[in-house]
């Protein structure tokens, strides 16, 4: 028996494809946020973006913020999470597409003045063409 009389088409199993979502649409949507220039600053090869969600609750900071908790950057934020991303990446001896990182970070909630531990999610898999991309998460999110 040939192989080829046992392969069936991946349209012939499960259908046509209904819906599809790209991570360009989703970076468009800003349901992903892209790292910009400062993930390669920190050491990583390959497209870096950060999921809304991750973005409000460890990076996003303004001048509100400032006046009502204490000083800080957005981008100085950034480069927390991305710089210990790119440490839990150099430092983990998991083969995985998946890293958990910690990092302390002063929640923006409009009163906490103290940092607190706070856990992300590294995802390493394919882009929109197959190049390997990195999605930073909460731990809860795909």
């Amino acid at each position: 028996m040939s192989n080829s009389s046992n392969e069936q088409s991946v349209e012939s199993l499960f259908g046509d494809v209904i819906s599809t979502y790209t991570r360009a649409q989703a970076l468009e949507d800003g349901v992903l946020i892209d790292a910009g220039p400062m993930a390669e600053e920190v050491g990583f090869k390959y497209s870096v973006a950060i999921t809304s969600a991750a973005w409000s609750d460890c990076v996003a900071w303004d001048e509100d913020d400032n006046q009502k908790q204490v000083y800080q950057d957005q981008s100085g934020r950034l480069w927390d999470v991305l710089y210990m991303a790119a440490h839990a990446v150099r430092v983990s001896t998991s083969i995985s597409n998946q890293i958990l990182y910690q990092l302390y970070q002063v929640p923006c909630n409009g009163k906490a003045v103290k940092a607190k531990s706070v856990t992300l999610k590294l995802v390493i898999g394919p882009g929109d063409q197959g190049e390997p991309v990195n999605t930073i998460m909460l731990p809860d999110e795909d």
